[in-house]
């Protein structure tokens, strides 16, 4: 299946993460490249390490340099657009060893909206997918292409967040 959480509010890659628990506890091989989450931990990398039994099942692989143009982003655009590069060359490789049961691509939808990447090598991808496997795409923005080719589309909408007030994204609940 190919399945796409996009939309304004919160809780596209805690989908994707929710999918990703599942099948691990269901013995499949599960990766998640996110493409735009820079070096810093979050919540799932620090689970990741302190549960090393699910390492042969699951892993988690941050191509984004962080955040593009925002929050004191002082990197030239064409090192995000390399890396989200990267990231998607890694997706290729890995569904092409026959060893991922689950490929979550995390943001992707952001770093296509933000012309990271081009629509026509994504789709490409998604064209290309095995069958057999399934594999998720998040972030906000998901081209109209993508939704059309997708099974199953969710999209989350911001009804209220306490951000629009000032506060800051809580660790732990929000990355």
């Amino acid at each position: 299946m190919i399945i796409v959480n996009t939309g304004d509010g919160k809780g596209k890659t805690t989908a994707a993460l929710g999918a990703a628990m599942r099948a691990v506890g269901e013995g499949r091989r599960v990766l998640m490249i996110q493409f735009i989450k820079g070096p810093w931990k979050s919540g799932e990398d620090i689970f990741l390490e302190k549960f090393s039994i699910f390492n042969s099942q699951f892993s988690i692989v941050k191509t984004g340099k962080g955040f593009v143009g925002i929050l004191g982003d002082k990197l030239p655009i064409d090192e995000h657009q390399k890396a989200a590069e990267d990231g998607l060359a890694l997706a290729k490789k890995e569904i092409i060893s026959g060893n991922l049961d689950l490929v979550i691509l995390d943001e992707i939808n952001n770093a296509l909206e933000l012309k990271l990447l081009k629509l026509e090598d994504v789709m490409d991808f998604v064209e290309r997918f095995p069958k057999e496997k399934h594999l998720i795409l998040t972030g906000r923005d998901a081209p109209s292409e993508l939704i059309e080719r997708a099974d199953i589309v969710t999209e989350m909408r911001e009804v209220k967040h306490i951000f629009t007030e000032g506060v800051k994204a809580k660790r732990g609940v929000e990355y």
